[in-house]
């Protein structure tokens, strides 16, 4: 075997869909499912004051929809796509935005550090 043979892709192209996903590059991207959905639903119907951020596509990952409630309390799913997600948010009375463009929101920070700090208190 010579060096550079070491090098030469063996099997299906990297690119193109696969059955679970994406390939980007060497990265395999997972699409979203009816349980990321489903979810997502789920937060909506069970806090108040959530608005919908939504995340554009990367390298590791889909289109995401990140939704934060009144008191910060988070989750992130990956969707369909941008519109998808927008209409998702339309179509459920949540405000949404383009988290590239306004940012995450601080309470969602705070959130977070509450949780760690929550949780540094309760392993002493």
């Amino acid at each position: 075997m010579a060096f550079l043979d070491r090098f030469k892709r063996r099997g299906p192209a990297m690119s193109g869909p696969v059955r679970d996903g994406l390939r980007t590059g060497s990265t395999r991207v997972r699409a979203s499912d009816k349980v990321d959905l489903a979810h997502l639903q789920e937060f909506v119907e069970t806090r108040t004051g959530v608005e919908g951020f939504v995340e554009p596509r990367t390298a590791v990952s889909e289109v995401t929809l990140l939704l934060v409630a009144h008191d910060g309390e988070w989750t992130r799913r990956r969707v369909p796509s941008v519109k998808w997600a927008h209409d998702f948010a339309n179509n459920h009375r949540v405000p949404s935005y383009d988290a590239a463009v306004v940012g995450i929101p601080q309470r969602m920070r705070d959130y977070n550090s509450r949780i760690k700090r929550q949780q540094r208190e309760q392993g002493r």
